[in-house]
């Protein structure tokens, strides 16, 4: 369990990493409500981005972005309206982001990122 949580920890760092220096800003990790956590929240210009990430070390469990089911999809929507509430943010711009983490024990990690997944 320790391994899987390190795992995440690093992945979520590895992409933050990434997606700020592609010019958004983080404003949010792992933020938690009642109804679950967000793993980042950034801003991208005037946009607020609720990035769900996913890290795996190699392919036994799939493709890190098949975790993101049409249930965890709809759970992001009211996380991102909870936070946005939250926080006093409108909810006008905002944008649900998906960061997929491939991360092997050696060797260096490889991130996909898809704007706008839902």
């Amino acid at each position: 369990m320790a391994h899987n949580i390190e795992l995440g920890r690093r992945g979520e760092q590895v992409a933050a990493d990434h997606l700020v220096a592609r010019g958004m800003r983080v404003v949010d990790r792992n933020w938690r409500c009642a109804h679950g956590e967000l793993d980042l929240v950034l801003h991208d210009g005037d946009c607020t981005v609720f990035a769900e990430v996913k890290t795996r070390t190699g392919p036994s469990f799939g493709h890190p972005f098949e975790a993101i089911t049409p249930l965890k999809l709809a759970r992001l929507r009211r996380l991102a309206i909870a936070w946005c509430e939250a926080h006093d943010r409108p909810t006008a711009r905002i944008r649900i982001d998906a960061v997929a983490v491939h991360a092997p024990a050696s060797g260096p990690a490889i991130v996909e990122h898809l704007e706008g997944i839902g």
